[in-house]
């Protein structure tokens, strides 16, 4: 065994958080090494195909960063969405990801994924990036994902939708001009029309 791949994928696994034995190839390291240094207990396997360091810490949005690192052109929307912006105290136990319409649906098992399929505008605007455990996750910006509630509130809620506006502008984590202009991309506008108006009113 070569101490110098043994070395660098343990770097690799460091440097992602989440690794995948394919993300060795760009680095010219044979898959194998993941699997020997989960057997001599450097890493361990979280799922098929994902690894991480052994002594990795969990948080609350390590299934998120594995959604997004099993599909990478997902955008974490509705109710996990609602979760990062903290708009709810429900902890989801599906990951809601938005793809585009045409792309193939991931296949897999863990975590659970709860698809939704959007296009044009409404899969692009409002589009915000963090990093999870070092997993670049894209996820819709506080106003975008209040104005998905309300588009998508024969799924969630029509509730749900209603108390996610309100906590998004009691907090300030959206203006109405942001609120409105994610409405009219998303459709709802007139739906959401009279929760505005009602909110403003009075504060």
């Amino acid at each position: 065994m070569s101490n110098d791949y043994w070395n660098k994928t343990l770097g690799l696994v460091k440097q992602a958080g989440i690794l995948r034995p394919r993300d060795l190839e760009q680095h010219g390291i044979p898959r194998q090494y993941l699997r020997l240094l989960e057997l001599g207990g450097q890493v361990q396997r979280i799922g098929r195909g994902l690894y991480v360091l052994a002594d990795a810490e969990f948080t609350e949005t390590h299934s998120i960063a594995e959604a997004c690192k099993r599909v990478p052109k997902g955008v974490v929307c509705l109710l996990s969405a609602l979760r990062l912006h903290e708009l709810t105290t429900q902890l989801p136990h599906e990951v809601w990801l938005a793809i585009d319409e045409k792309a193939r649906k991931p296949k897999q098992s863990q975590p659970l994924l709860r698809i939704v399929r959007f296009s044009g505008a409404a899969l692009n605007f409002g589009i915000q990036q963090r990093r999870f455990e070092g997993v670049p996750v894209r996820f819709y910006d506080a106003a975008k994902t209040v104005a998905d509630c309300f588009k998508y509130r024969n799924k969630i809620g029509l509730d749900v939708a209603i108390e996610a506006l309100r906590d998004c502008w009691r907090k300030k984590k959206a203006t109405m001009g942001q609120l409105h202009r994610a409405a009219k991309v998303c459709r709802v506008a007139a739906v959401m029309r009279p929760y505005m108006e009602s909110l403003t009113s009075r504060f």
